[in-house]
């Protein structure tokens, strides 16, 4: 009889592998706290111009966006109206991501460990339940 993933490997050693992961990236997960300080007047870049930095905030990128968006839906079939609309929404996107900050919480040295076992032995666990083993003769 074949065991987890068509191998020799024990089916017990594959269910308790699958079950420590998900119970230790759930906890590991959990723990993340995720934050942003993202908003309409956030500075997404700085550009140096006149000997000085000048902030483009994610307000003024929508600007670029809605003369896209206006150029694409006259004619669909303008190239600097495309580019205009997905230029601007790509930096958009970048300045979500770049304004997004993780943290963990604040947890003591016995929580970290127990989450890292449950992580990792589980991981190992299941990995070693796919390999094939000799069969006993």
């Amino acid at each position: 009889m074949r065991g987890a993933g068509g191998s020799r490997g024990g089916i017990g050693s594959y269910l308790l592998g699958l079950a420590m992961m998900c119970g230790g990236f759930y906890l590991l997960f959990n723990s993340i706290v995720v934050s942003s300080r993202f908003g309409t007047g956030y500075r997404v870049f700085s550009v140096p111009a006149f000997g000085g930095q000048y902030a483009i905030t994610s307000g003024m990128l929508m600007i670029p966006f809605i003369f896209g968006v206006v150029m694409i839906f006259y004619n669909s079939r303008n190239y600097f109206g495309w580019l205009l609309a997905l230029g601007s929404l790509l930096a958009l996107i970048f300045g979500v991501l770049a304004s997004v900050n993780f943290s963990f919480r604040s947890m003591s040295a016995f929580d970290l460990i127990v989450i890292l076992v449950l992580c990792a032995g589980g991981l190992g666990l299941f990995l070693r339940s796919l390999q094939e083993r000799p069969a006993a003769e």
